[in-house]
């Protein structure tokens, strides 16, 4: 074993002890009460939150992601796992100093014109710096924390532990794919370059769309652990919640624009709707001409197919066309459909279509808190899936499933009113397949991705 090698396993086997002494005692508990089968215990839930709550890395990204996935986990630990924020205390900088040289070199410093060593954010996989280009361009660097290729592998395996449990005590979603495709995603979001090839991908689909602005990357200041791209000024987006309609209204045209144009015409999404991806940008006297969507990480690009059968439901939906529905169901990868268990998911494909069918300006879902978008229909799937039998999440309906229930939310905090079904069919109109798999591939050749 090379000492490359030995230092990658001592990471990985250190954190297989931290996080298996954290999340195994929880594990314990959950069989020992049944927990998953049972009524709820909010004491689990509790411990099990605090346990991942004291660890930075992927473990608490990935709990934060299967508590968007409905009724992947029991709601009381959807609802103490939401309240985790993705917010990981800082490293120092004694702590940045070393790994900004151990990806720039020991003259790092004389590359830019100033760098701050305060972290301007810190989450789950690294924290992002201000600095100045020599030139004096704002920077934002993402530095990603130590040995995080081993914190991923090992606490994926840790969570299938408490998945195992799950699948025993409550079999009624089966989410060993839906993991699969976490693990992917994640994999992918510890390569900064290829994040910078995201970035690239974003600034080409949306350079039409004048409300969403897209940074651009500084490639001779970046590494696979680095990344470094253009500060854009904004404000947070809960900070305009109590403005007046029509600039909250403007906000959500935007964030609506900057998923579903992607979606639609390259059949590629931003998975991680959170919050904090996002500020709101002004211009000249113009308090709000758009947003800048900051974050890369989470990108998932679909077979032309899959958005054909995005397409397909809805189209189903809209003439209870029962045939297409089934048919846009097993192109998602839903096998072995019977009646009661395409009703099931009729459930939540009526939740999920409901404001697009709507030809009217409304709210996304009336009466319903942000953190709670969702959950009702979650659990009516649940308990329906209990009575007809389980299924097995396809791996790509994961993150399009998480996308459209962080959008929603975020309109929700947004207290916005629109024609929603007007935006779609704007965003959608006209789809052909044949049309979006050449311009996706034309796209992804451009920045050199491959699907």
């Amino acid at each position: 074993m090379t000492d490359h090698e030995q230092n990658r396993f001592t990471a990985r086997a250190a954190r297989y002890a931290r996080v298996g002494a954290n999340v195994g005692g929880v594990a314990a508990r959950m069989a020992g009460t049944r927990f998953f089968g049972g009524d709820g215990d909010a004491a689990n839930a509790a411990a099990l939150t605090k346990a991942l709550g004291g660890l930075k890395g992927p473990l608490m990204k990935v709990a934060q992601l299967l508590s968007t996935i409905p009724d992947a986990i029991p709601q009381e630990y959807a609802a103490e796992l939401a309240k985790l924020q993705n917010e990981a205390p800082p490293m120092g900088a004694a702590f940045v100093r070393r790994r900004m040289a151990a990806e720039l070199g020991l003259d790092w410093q004389n590359r830019f014109g100033s760098f701050d060593f305060k972290p301007a954010a810190a989450a789950s996989l690294g924290q992002v710096h201000r600095a100045v280009s020599q030139a004096g361009t704002p920077l934002a660097c993402k530095l990603q924390y130590p040995d995080m290729a081993s914190a991923v592998e090992a606490d994926l395996s840790q969570l299938e532990v408490l998945l195992a449990i799950q699948r025993r005590m409550s079999p009624a979603i089966d989410a060993r794919e839906a993991i699969k495709e976490i693990g992917a995603r994640l994999r992918e979001e510890l390569d900064y370059r290829r994040e910078a090839k995201h970035a690239a991908l974003y600034g080409l689909m949306l350079d039409d769309v004048d409300q969403v602005r897209v940074p651009k990357v500084d490639s001779e200041l970046s590494t696979d652990r680095l990344l470094t791209m253009e500060w854009l000024d904004g404000r947070k987006l809960l900070t305009f919640k109590d403005e007046p309609l029509e600039v909250r209204n403007r906000i959500a045209v935007a964030m609506f624009k900057a998923w579903w144009v992607p979606f639609s015409h390259y059949g590629v999404i931003h998975g991680d709707p959170h919050l904090g991806n996002y500020t709101v940008r002004s211009e000249g006297d113009d308090e709000v001409a758009g947003i800048n969507l900051l974050d890369y990480g989470c990108i998932r690009i679909f077979p032309p197919k899959f958005v054909a059968g995005v397409v397909d439901l809805y189209e189903g939906l809209r003439s209870n066309d029962q045939a297409r529905i089934v048919h846009a169901y097993e192109t998602w990868g839903f096998k072995n459909l019977s009646q009661p268990l395409i009703d099931t998911l009729n459930i939540w494909a009526g939740f999920i279509y409901g404001p697009i069918l709507d030809d009217r300006v409304r709210t996304v879902a009336n009466g319903v808190e942000p953190g709670q978008y969702g959950r009702k229909e979650a659990f009516q799937v649940h308990q329906a899936l209990k009575q007809h039998g389980g299924i097995t999440v396809p791996r790509e309906f994961v993150f399009m499933d998480r996308a459209a229930v962080g959008l929603g939310a975020v309109f929700l905090h947004l207290k916005a009113e629109l024609n929603f079904y007007a935006q779609f069919n704007e965003a959608i109109g006209g789809f052909d397949q044949r049309v979006l798999a050449d311009k996706q591939a034309a796209a992804l050749k451009e920045v050199g991705l491959t699907q």
